[in-house]
């Protein structure tokens, strides 16, 4: 008996890192210290003692249940942009800057070539928010998870200087509400899409026209990153009032956590294209409306309250890091909450 017959493979673990090598390494940054294969992940802080009173920030997440499609496409290299992603855009959402990236898989059996393409992605997303991959793990669990199958989950650490922090509290009735289109469903209420939709081979590789794709790649598009938007916002001098990343609880639940007492959020349905895939997923489940705008992001992974005089430097900003921008609404005074017209 050793440990390998019991469902855990040392040497594969090996090979895993080894293939991952090449992509950890082009994630790292100036403040990493050390190389890869540490107990520790190193991060040297002297890069912040320029701010007056620096902050650091943190935010760990998954990708839910969007890894069941991973499993049936046999596409393992976008996931982890979808995990760095819900990590590093909770940071930006407070006006920070990503620093660097941790990332947890645990699989049925350790498929090196696999794990590697699986950080690949992981890398992929961290090159995307500018946080070096620091570290990792990846755990064999034999009998406790099917062999073909693994979940993956991210913890990063950002920095802000406390009077960047953008907290919601000078939002006012009269300020604008710009919004950042999204990339699709991004991480989120898949579990109800795999109510709506076969999980099988075949669903998902049904080419759909009003998609332009097949439902696979449509639903596996990894989610938007938008750090760089943010700080590109930040470099135009404009002053972010609040930040909401549209993740689950879609509209009713994420733009209010961004509102003071006193102030509502006034969206304009028509305001912006609602992604095909959304409609599709509301027509094929027979989903109600409020339910869609409860649930996903409809089209809007990040939404902001700014200033109405800092609209257009604001939209300029955001187009110049590569997103798209549009205008969706204004607050208004009353119950805090979020109203869509």
């Amino acid at each position: 008996m050793d440990y390998k017959s019991a469902g855990v493979d040392i040497e594969a673990g090996y090979k895993s890192v080894e293939l991952m090598k090449k992509h950890v390494k082009e994630t790292m940054r100036p403040e990493v210290l050390g190389g890869i294969g540490g107990f520790a992940g190193a991060f040297s802080l002297n890069t912040i003692k320029d701010m007056e009173d620096p902050v650091l920030l943190s935010g760990t997440d998954g990708c839910g249940t969007k890894v069941q499609l991973a499993f049936v496409m046999d596409k393992h290299d976008t996931i982890g942009i979808d995990c760095v992603a819900m990590c590093v855009n909770d940071i930006a959402c407070s006006g920070g800057e990503p620093l660097f990236f941790l990332d947890y898989i645990a699989c049925g059996k350790n498929y090196p070539e696999k794990i590697a393409t699986i950080v690949s992605g992981v890398a992929e997303g961290c090159k995307q928010s500018g946080a070096a991959l620091v570290g990792g793990e990846t755990a064999e669990h034999p009998g406790l998870m099917p062999m073909d199958e693994y979940d993956l989950a991210g913890f990063a650490v950002g920095v802000v200087d406390r009077k960047d922090l953008i907290t919601g509290e000078n939002i006012k009735p009269g300020d604008a509400l710009i919004g950042i289109a999204s990339s699709g469903v991004h991480s989120n209420g898949f579990s109800l899409v795999r109510k709506v939709f076969d999980i099988t081979k075949e669903s998902l590789d049904t080419y759909y026209d009003e998609l332009g794709t097949t439902l696979g790649e449509a639903l596996l598009a990894p989610t938007r990153i938008y750090v760089k938007a943010l700080k590109s916002v930040k470099d135009a001098g404009v002053t972010v009032k609040g930040c909401s990343h549209i993740t689950g609880g879609g509209f009713y639940e994420n733009i209010p956590r961004m509102l003071p007492e006193g102030v509502c959020a006034e969206v304009k349905k028509d305001s912006y294209p609602v992604l095909p895939i959304f409609k599709l997923l509301q027509k094929t489940g027979n989903l109600e409306e409020k339910m869609m705008y409860n649930t996903y992001n409809m089209g809007l992974g990040m939404i902001l309250a700014i200033d109405a005089a800092d609209v257009d430097k604001t939209m300029e900003a955001i187009k110049a890091a590569g997103d798209t921008p549009y205008v969706v609404g204004q607050i208004v005074a009353g119950e805090k909450g979020v109203t869509l017209c």
